[in-house]
């Protein structure tokens, strides 16, 4: 064999795995077929959106100078300004990686990967002539792409996608998202900081599915009066273009609904980006366009491992390091011959954050999650309008929850709806992650006044026995 562990992909996952791989002691090749190097976090995904936002929120801070005794004076967004400092800084985060590639702790191929069968992969690239590689064990670390689903009228009528957007040097005047999932969330927020009329059409029964149903209320209440239009429940019956932009006609409640925008953002979600691998040649099964893998990321074939968007089942960063890191250790433990249990993932510390205004976080069980796992909690919650350091910042939208077992009081949850709750959540993850009960964490000393010591209200609340 040519290489003891060949990763096909560059992204978080891969290069994770790569290190890991390399720190191992595995002759390891990270082959990227993309037309640039960085994977999706870094070019279109995670860090390009956040710096974005990042300029709306402060366009945000600005237009509200008022209500804080202060004058900004005339103010107005560049937005051909705010994707240049997105270039800078995404282009930096992207050199940077690259130069991790190609630091020779591991081999670095630009190609195109095709597997020819179980052990060998065919590499193609422009202006090079075809060549083949073998690996004892293979990680395929692909990520996602977006996806168009078959509605009518989606695919010609012109609709934006979350790549568009990235480098669109214009504000439209209105805006329909299609979708309400992170992305379609924080674009949402983006274009409306920044003045856009915004109409989200969303086709299940609130913001968020999955979230629990306060916290998606709680979300959808302070976008509503950030002057957002708000759909659920819908079923969407065809888009067409109009002199004007974009009609999309769907029902409501049972009444046919037309809106009508300069633009559309295709918000739908994504798809495994499996094209062009012929995972069939390697007897690789991805049931519904996404591979199957087990606990310890293996797919139906034992030597070649996925991580990250191509297998999921959640299409964030940390959890795609964390799979190609135990893909790469795992690879090793074959390679080692060391006895079993390979190392498995877990996925208790589930962590979720949504960078919208107000943002969303959660970690561990919701409600409908302890239900199907048939798990018996309580639950109290804490409004951030009855808080003193987000009254005082103005920021009074949302709350903080708690979920705990009833007999021994562990902490199997938590999510927040407010200032800061990207950050806030991962004290409840350290809790977790002790196994800390929510009496535990109402005796932790919190600085007052700060946001974090919203967390001791409803720790408090459920540290006293039920029935007391």
């Amino acid at each position: 064999m040519d290489y003891d562990f060949a990763i096909i992909g560059g992204g978080s996952a891969g290069y994770a795995a790569a290190r890991t791989a390399s720190a191992e002691g595995l002759r390891t090749v990270v082959i990227e077929g993309g037309r640039e190097v960085g994977g999706l976090c870094i070019l279109r995904g995670c860090m390009p959106t956040k710096t974005m936002i990042e300029s709306a929120n402060r366009f945000l801070t600005l237009r509200r100078a008022g209500e804080f005794g202060l004058h900004a004076g005339a103010i107005s967004a560049n937005p051909a300004a705010i994707l240049a400092r997105k270039r800078r800084i995404i282009g930096e985060f992207a050199d940077y990686r690259r130069q991790q590639l190609e630091d020779r702790r591991f081999d670095f191929v630009r190609a195109r990967a095709t597997f020819a069968d179980a052990h060998t992969l065919r590499l193609d690239w422009p202006g090079e002539p075809p060549r083949t590689l073998s690996a004892a064990r293979i990680l395929v670390a692909t990520g996602s792409t977006v996806q168009t689903p078959p509605v009518p009228g989606l695919a010609t009528c012109g609709a934006l996608t979350s790549d568009d957007v990235l480098e669109r040097e214009t504000i439209p005047a209105s805006l329909i998202v299609l979708g309400a999932g992170p992305v379609a969330l924080e674009f949402a927020h983006y274009f409306a900081a920044l003045g856009t009329t915004v109409t989200i059409i969303q086709r299940g029964p609130q913001l968020l599915t999955g979230t629990d149903p306060d916290i998606a209320a709680a979300l959808e209440s302070a976008l509503r009066e950030r002057g957002l239009a708000i759909h659920t429940g819908t079923q969407i019956l065809a888009l067409e273009r109009t002199a004007a932009g974009v009609r999309v006609t769907f029902t409501q409640n049972g009444a046919t609904l037309t809106v009508e925008a300069a633009d559309v953002l295709n918000a739908l979600g994504r798809r495994p980006d499996l094209d062009g691998l012929a995972l069939a040649a390697a007897g690789v099964e991805a049931p519904r366009g996404r591979i199957q893998t087990n606990a310890h990321q293996q797919t139906s074939q034992p030597h070649i491992f996925a991580a990250g968007d191509c297998c999921g089942p959640y299409e964030v960063v940390h959890i795609a390091i964390q799979q190609g890191e135990i893909a790469a250790r795992n690879a090793a433990r074959q390679q080692r011959a060391d006895p079993p249990p390979l190392e498995s993932i877990d996925y208790r510390l589930n962590l979720f954050a949504v960078f919208t205004e107000p943002q969303v976080a959660s970690v561990g069980l919701t409600e409908a999650g302890a239900r199907a796992a048939g798990r018996a909690f309580r639950t109290a919650t804490y409004p951030f309008n009855d808080h003193g350091k987000s009254i005082a910042m103005g920021e009074t939208h949302g709350l903080v929850k708690l979920l705990a077992d009833p007999a021994t009081g562990e902490i199997l949850g938590g999510s927040v709806v407010g200032p800061h709750a990207s950050d806030l959540i991962h004290e409840i993850v350290v809790a977790m992650a002790f196994r800390a009960t929510a009496a535990q964490l109402a005796t932790i000393p919190h600085y007052h006044p700060t946001l974090s010591e919203i967390w001791t209200y409803p720790a408090e609340e459920l540290a006293v026995p039920s029935g007391t």
